[in-house]
């Protein structure tokens, strides 16, 4: 196996530290290796070597964007990779989102990924982080992402840049009329995929084990790797994975209308009207940057189109079939997802009565399933979590099954730690809260946005080294361990999940009787055609309201 080459010999390196002294700090070395497409040099200090910037694409510019990516071609001499490439392109979000973290540089040309790794690492396992943000915003190079904590541990880190908004994920007629696959769309997704590749083929030259690949994503990320457990495209290219925070909507469908969505091709072409440029060739000639900005404007949504080859069906059709990929998974949602996520909450009514009869008139003959599940008697508090557990708990917890119904060992979570940082905002257990602790940002030198409330205390460090052996011990060998925190058995035990709140505790049965009724409910609505992720709840077309106009 290859391993990590040092331009410091023995003798050097024994020579630095006599001129300068033990108590020095270690001086840092520039290591190199070997790739596929030639020889990079990335920086180590303290027993962790780091790679960043490196391509594993063609750069999807000119008559490449809106294409499949193309494999990277060989470069000359030494790469130079000790800085971040550009994030892709990506709109802008307003300066007091907790999620607000501008990227330093963007471009069309960013199909890039960054290693952490231990400098004598061989043979260890290696971990494949996809980064959140609605598949619009977001990027690699983020401060929260830094992989040093897992290359500490033994975990060759790797996170990539993928796509994002129409540039990752349009569809469009001439698309796919050009497409050697007939497909359009996806090309995030199949930039996701080509890491993979990239990963298997060059990673073992990073000390890591290309057959122990665990793909990991948080949000859109977890979504992404939701994704990739169901693409053939990915299959082989990854072993294990993990899911923070997935979602099992429906998606759009290539060239027909389902569940109340125009086609993905429709959208496209929709969209290049309002843009005014008819033509693929005139999209194609738009600046990658207003192209991104005013698709955004014109709200376009970015998501993954079932196009028969890299999502074959929908999502939930390839899980009932159990098609998906038979890897060991880790999944799991947080207590108060769209507590910053508001946006996606109608109002709540301002009395019990009035939220009970919405519920009435919106779920009839389900109506007290539903009501017993999230009662009246708190209308904001049922109403948090009722739209937290059709977007995120029951698709985690869905997942889990169906991993556990194809024999592989699978294992949920909730966390639901109210740190006082977050508390004093009235967000606890709010959408990526856990991200932090996953990432040990806790403390004083957390690297966060201005705007998120940083985790500190003995508490909350103890929590995050917690996390962090599980998640480190589950992608070297597919189950979660932890010195310090309880053991944690399948889900196939008893419902069993990890409930993160202060310190990890063992718990049965996330929430009673949500998952059979999402399960019920989304099985009603794929029966009629008709969507079932946002308009649920509160939120639930009138039933009442149409018999009574029907009436008149």
């Amino acid at each position: 196996m290859t391993r990590i080459a040092k331009p410091l010999n023995t003798l050097s390196a024994l020579a630095t530290l006599l001129l300068t002294g033990c108590s020095q700090p270690e001086a840092a070395s520039a290591p190199r290796v070997q790739t596929a497409n030639g020889l990079v040099q990335g920086v180590g200090a303290n027993g962790v070597v780091s790679f960043k910037g490196i391509p594993y694409a063609q750069a999807p510019v000119g008559d490449l964007r809106w294409r499949a990516p193309q494999p990277v071609l060989p470069h000359d001499g030494v790469l130079d990779a000790t800085v971040f490439g550009p994030s892709c392109f990506q709109q802008s979000i307003p300066a007091t989102s907790i999620y607000n973290d501008p990227p330093s540089a963007m471009s069309e040309d960013c199909l890039s990924l960054n290693i952490w790794a231990p400098e004598d690492a061989a043979d260890a396992p290696v971990m494949v982080w996809i980064h959140g943000g609605s598949l619009r915003i977001g990027g690699a190079a983020q401060p929260m992402y830094d992989g040093t904590v897992f290359a500490e541990r033994g975990i060759v880190f790797v996170s990539i840049n993928y796509r994002l908004g129409a540039l990752g994920w349009m569809a469009h007629p001439e698309l796919t009329a050009e497409s050697p696959h007939g497909v359009s769309g996806n090309y995030g997704l199949l930039d996701q995929i080509e890491a993979l590749r990239w990963v298997r083929e060059n990673v073992a030259g990073f000390g890591g084990a290309p057959g122990n690949v665990t793909v990991m994503g948080e949000s859109a990320g977890a979504l992404s790797v939701t994704y990739l457990l169901t693409s053939p495209l990915a299959e082989g290219l990854f072993d294990k994975a993990i899911v923070q925070s997935t979602n099992l909507r429906a998606f759009p469908e290539l060239d027909r209308a389902v569940f109340g969505l125009p086609s993905a091709e429709d959208t496209g072409l929709q969209m290049g009207h309002a843009l005014g440029r008819t033509t693929l060739a005139g999209l194609r000639e738009m600046d990658a940057e207003t192209l991104t900005q005013e698709t955004a404007r014109l709200r376009f949504n970015s998501q993954g189109t079932v196009d028969g080859w890299a999502l074959p069906g929908q999502i939930i059709d390839v899980l009932d079939r159990n098609k998906q990929a038979p890897v060991p998974l880790l999944a799991g949602f947080n207590s108060d997802e769209l507590r910053t996520q508001r946006i996606l909450v109608p109002a709540v009514p301002d009395t019990p009565e009035a939220y009970e009869q919405l519920i009435r008139c919106g779920y009839g003959e389900y109506a007290d399933a539903y009501l017993a599940i999230y009662p009246p008697d708190d209308p904001e508090r049922a109403t948090f979590d009722a739209f937290r557990d059709t977007i995120y708990g029951w698709a985690g917890e869905h997942l889990v099954r169906s991993q556990t119904d194809i024999g592989a060992p699978a294992y949920l979570y909730m966390f639901d730690h109210c740190y006082p940082a977050a508390e004093a905002l009235g967000i606890c257990g709010f959408h990526a809260s856990e991200l932090p602790f996953v990432f040990g940002q806790t403390g004083e030198t957390a690297a966060l946005t201005a705007n998120w409330p940083a985790p500190g205390g003995d508490t909350d460090q103890a929590l995050s080294a917690a996390m962090i052996d599980y998640w480190v011990s589950f992608a070297a060998t597919g189950q979660p361990v932890s010195e310090d925190g309880p053991d944690w058995p399948s889900y196939a035990q008893e419902q069993s999940f990890m409930h993160f709140d202060g310190t990890p505790r063992l718990e049965r049965d996330p929430v009673p009787g949500m998952y059979e009724f999402h399960r019920d409910w989304v099985a009603r609505q794929r029966a009629r055609n008709e969507q079932w992720f946002l308009q649920v709840g509160i939120n639930a077309p009138q039933i009442c309201q149409t018999a009574g106009a029907a009436e008149e």
